[in-house]
């Protein structure tokens, strides 16, 4: 059975493994604003953030 002759490091093995990254980003369409968003994101809309459809936060208004 074949065996390498010195252990490669994370950091080394880690480098080599970051070329491989998906083209194209998918992105989806919020069902609440219509909006594109990343998938498992929250996104902002209208001084509102929504995460599943649903708004999670507003936006402070300062005066």
């Amino acid at each position: 059975m074949a065996h390498p002759k010195s252990r490669i490091s994370r950091t080394r093995r880690d480098k080599r493994r970051t070329h491989y990254k998906a083209e194209a980003k998918n992105y989806a369409i919020c069902p609440t604003t219509g909006e594109a968003h990343l998938f498992h994101r929250a996104h902002w809309y209208e001084g509102k953030l929504y995460y599943k459809g649903k708004v999670v936060m507003e936006k402070e208004v300062l005066a």
